[in-house]
């Protein structure tokens, strides 16, 4: 049976993700802070934040995998309304901390692991190739994130893992929500500045995870999936 190991399964494009796979018949592990809400997903709780992150890392993997094919979506991300004017060293450091070192924990850790047919999946953004006011950290740390998968691709040539990076665009979840303050005209206009006049569904984003993870061919491509956005 292949594995899926996800982080922040626990809800919005995550979870999505997480039951996709399943319903492929892969084993799901789950690292996120709170359960998926899934019988058929192995939840573990884990802050990739935390000091101890990386023994606990070890802990969950050591009795549970073998080589074999593996696939690495990392999905976890933290949003904050900011700007080049009001972020912090502190609060920059904390989001590239989830955003960008946590992938590169997991890397570490999970490359020694995978054999060929292996995919590492990073999950980026509409940001990660262009920027809006008022979310700075995010756009860096979503910027950084296309950098890692291209050399991902190329510090793994010839041993067959393959990697690609899928950048939603605005999708329904609890993030884009609580970013907006839940105000509902917001988010209509947001969905109306796509060319279908609609925000995107998690799971539209899980089935281009999982042709992702199934297609060695768009190894080192970034993908955007975003309705076609309507540019002004």
């Amino acid at each position: 049976m292949n594995t899926l190991i996800i982080t922040g399964a626990s809800k919005g494009i995550g979870l999505a993700t997480a039951q996709t796979f399943a319903d492929e018949g892969y084993r799901i592990i789950n690292l996120s802070r709170n359960p998926a809400g899934d019988d058929r997903i192995e939840s573990h709780s884990v802050d990739l934040l935390a000091a101890h992150a990386s023994n606990t890392l070890d802990k969950i993997f050591k009795d549970r995998l073998q080589k074999g094919p593996l696939i690495l979506v990392h999905n976890a991300a933290r949003l904050l309304k900011d700007s080049v004017s009001s972020s912090t060293p502190e609060s920059l450091r904390e989001i590239l901390e989830l955003n960008v070192v946590a992938p590169q924990l997991l890397n570490a850790k999970l490359i020694p692991y995978m054999q060929p047919g292996s995919a590492i999946i990073y999950i980026g953004s509409t940001l990660s190739e262009k920027a809006v006011a008022g979310s700075f950290s995010y756009v860096t740390s979503k910027h950084a994130i296309v950098g890692m998968m291209r050399a991902t691709c190329q510090d793994l040539a010839g041993q067959q893992i393959h990697t690609t990076c899928i950048c939603p665009g605005f999708t329904d979840t609890e993030m884009l929500r609580e970013h907006v303050g839940h105000e509902q005209n917001i988010l209509a206009e947001i969905g109306a500045a796509s060319t279908f006049g609609r925000l995107i569904e998690p799971v539209e984003i899980a089935q281009m995870i999982l042709f992702a993870a199934k297609s060695p061919v768009i190894n080192g491509a970034v993908i955007h999936g975003n309705l076609g956005q309507i540019e002004h």
